[in-house]
Formats: C-alpha cells, structure tokens, sequence
C-alpha cells in the first residue's frame, strides 16, 4: 500500500505540469472570428469592422467601408 501511494503521488506531480490552451491561427496571428483583428471575437466586439462607428448604430457592422 506504501508503494502505491508513492507511486500515485509520483504520477500526479508528473501530470501537473501538463498544459493545454488554443493556439492563434497560424496564418494572421490572431484567432479565428476576429474580422478586424483587434484581438476581440467578433461574439464580444462592439465596433466588429473597425470602422470606428459601434455595432448599435451601424447600418452594416460587417463592411468596414459603409456605416
């Protein structure tokens, strides 16, 4: 029993260290749904096309190029 305790403690100290995160898309840097590449998901974003002008009150929060 002594043993098994020893090696269940070895185990769990060598699985500890283990880290698991969700790397940026490889191809911009940024994550994927991040239309203006701002850092913030598209879910999250207030002004999702970077135009300046807040989703709220833009007529075409997707088109950068008309609000």
């Amino acid at each position: 029993m002594k043993t098994f305790s020893i090696l269940l403690i070895a185990i769990c100290a060598i699985l500890s260290g283990c880290i698991a995160y969700d790397p940026p898309n490889r191809n911009t840097g940024v994550h994927r749904g991040d239309r203006d590449r701002d850092g913030v998901a598209n879910r999250v974003d207030r002004d999702r096309d970077g135009d300046g002008v807040p989703n709220r009150q833009d007529r075409r929060p997707n088109d950068p190029t008309r609000y």
